[in-house]
């Protein structure tokens, strides 16, 4: 579904992506693990457009998308959810989530109010808040509606950036439970995460980024095993 072939990406005259190569299969979750500065937000952001790649190409579902525009990314069907969940503070729930089904469904509404309802159906308590401004919510609430923002678009592809950054075990329990979820009724997965053990636990494949380089990759549970993978990023 996804391919990235020897990416370089730069933040003015820094390489933070030094020839990531990667695949993601349809149906997967695929997972990025590794330290700070790694290059896995860069990576993520590189694929939905936020960044675009110096060298290299980005190839979804044959197409080539390395020049593509953002919205015209979300268009052929991948949502990203950034780190630090990016929601509109100052607008509803309701108004948020409308704003992630805009680019698919522009003034349809009737398409819009189905999708609502299959958010709504996963995270019932945004039903709840649907009226009350999103800078209002809990960390868990925000993330479940920056998460629940991204499917409005009904994507293929689901880019999610730390989706258990800074909250409680119960939360980032609920948390992974819907990635499990999302990803069954057929939206292919790719996740960075510093829970690298629950990541890995979650994934069918991994990589682990070192440096903006690809330094391991294999199945989960292969590098759940890997006595250096447990060294560095399980505290084992």
């Amino acid at each position: 579904m996804l391919e990235l072939n020897d990416i370089h990406t730069f933040y003015g005259p820094i390489e933070a992506l030094k020839g990531i190569t990667l695949k993601v299969n349809q149906g997967e979750i695929v997972c990025l693990i590794g330290n700070n500065g790694a290059g896995k937000s860069t990576t993520l952001m590189t694929i939905s457009g936020i960044l675009k790649p110096k060298a290299g190409t980005i190839s979804f579902i044959g197409s080539n998308i390395s020049d593509m525009p953002a919205h015209s990314i979300v268009e052929m069907g991948i949502s990203h959810v950034p780190e630090g969940r990016r929601i509109f503070s100052r607008l509803t729930v309701k108004e948020n989530l409308e704003m992630g089904g805009y680019v698919k469904f522009k003034i349809k509404s009737s398409k819009l109010k189905i999708q609502l309802e299959k958010v709504y159906e996963m995270f019932s308590v945004l039903k709840e808040r649907e009226k009350q401004l999103g800078g209002t919510l809990s960390g868990g609430e925000q993330q479940m509606l920056a998460i629940s923002r991204a499917l409005m678009s009904e994507p293929k592809l689901l880019l999610l950036d730390e989706p258990s950054l800074g909250l409680a075990p119960i939360i980032v329990s609920r948390i992974f439970k819907a990635i499990k979820e999302i990803n069954e009724e057929g939206v292919t997965i790719l996740l960075v995460e510093q829970n690298a053990h629950a990541a890995l636990n979650l994934s069918d494949r991994g990589y682990v980024l070192e440096n903006g380089r690809i330094k391991m990759h294999g199945k989960g549970k292969e590098l759940l095993n890997s006595e250096e993978v447990k060294k560095a990023y399980l505290g084992e």
